[in-house]
């Protein structure tokens, strides 16, 4: 097959058959075999209603539906498990995403070699209370990651099948796919320019309270990214430097004293020295993260999936 769309939706009822009949009409225009998952993430309204009946009257659409309402990252990963298509493709439901850009992001993947191709909204049809924050955060996002898209938050990017099937996404981490795939070793990641349309129906489901939790779990990725496997290397090294900045302060403490005393200089006492008491304190800390770093890393080697790595081929004569 040679495209899954998966698409993500809550309470999007009334855009729902005008997006299927889009994509089937693009997919028929350019010959594509396809697949359409709708993810419903717990809809209070007709939205199921509807996936039953665009299923039914359609074999490439399918559904699945959520006990209650978990996010757009889970959403996206139960339809990642279900997507069989050479190129996956991920468009949000609220007709703001084009399913015009689909022959576009497909030939990317397959034609130029892409694993990962993020959408970029240069000319965006939201408010300034979304489109402020958004650009603050990609720009943090850039220097952190090291990934140099325009536009981390665009729902509409497109992948190759191996990266979707060696990533997991949980969370709120949809934010971070690209950054996801570049941890699982794919590193061709690229964007488009794609249209951005008003929004037509219903009204947004996210607020500003995404932002901080998009950083939070920016700051998650690249910990687990990083020291996931190895945590003594981060808490380890920020312990012993911590204590070794803590015990040379008291020994450089301790020395002026004894010369001090040596020499009848009047001094103070060294428990009335208030930089002793801070250098007890990181004494103190660094030891707390050494053994933290030990801690940590009796769960990694008690995680089950310790040793799993991705091979990408083998060759065995």
């Amino acid at each position: 097959m040679d495209i899954s769309v998966v698409v993500p939706l809550y309470n999007e009822e009334e855009s729902l058959g005008e997006l299927t009949d889009w994509i089937g009409r693009v997919m028929r225009e350019n010959g594509f075999s396809y697949e359409v998952w709708l993810v419903d993430d717990g809809s209070t309204d007709d939205s199921w209603r509807i996936v039953q009946q665009l299923a039914a009257a359609n074999a490439c659409l399918k559904g699945i539906r959520f006990q209650r309402n978990y996010g757009k990252s889970p959403a996206l990963n139960v339809g990642f498990q279900h997507a069989t298509g050479d190129v996956i493709i991920t468009m949000d439901a609220d007709l703001q995403d084009s399913p015009d850009e689909i022959p576009a992001l497909y030939r990317m993947i397959m034609d130029e070699g892409y694993d990962v191709v993020s959408g970029w909204k240069k000319e965006r049809q939201d408010p300034l209370g979304k489109t402020i924050p958004s650009r603050f955060f990609n720009q943090v996002t850039r220097l952190v990651s090291g990934i140099q898209l325009h536009d981390f938050n665009c729902g509409l990017k497109s992948y190759r099948h191996q990266v979707i099937k060696s990533i997991e996404v949980y969370g709120d981490m949809h934010r971070h796919m690209p950054l996801l795939a570049k941890w699982a070793g794919f590193r061709k990641i690229g964007e488009k320019v794609v249209e951005h349309r008003p929004r037509k129906y219903g009204s947004s489901k996210f607020g500003l309270s995404r932002l901080v939790t998009g950083f939070l779990d920016l700051l998650t990725l690249m910990f687990v990214g990083k020291f996931g496997k190895r945590p003594m290397h981060l808490f380890g090294t920020l312990g012993t430097l911590m204590f070794l900045i803590g015990f040379v302060a008291s020994i450089v403490i301790g020395t002026k004293k004894i010369y001090a005393l040596a020499n009848n200089m009047p001094g103070i006492l060294v428990t009335d020295n208030p930089w002793f008491y801070i250098s007890l304190t990181t004494m103190v800390l660094g030891t707390i993260l050494f053994v933290t770093g030990f801690l940590a890393e009796l769960v990694a080697r008690s995680n089950p999936d310790r040793n799993h790595y991705l091979v990408k081929e083998i060759l065995d004569a």
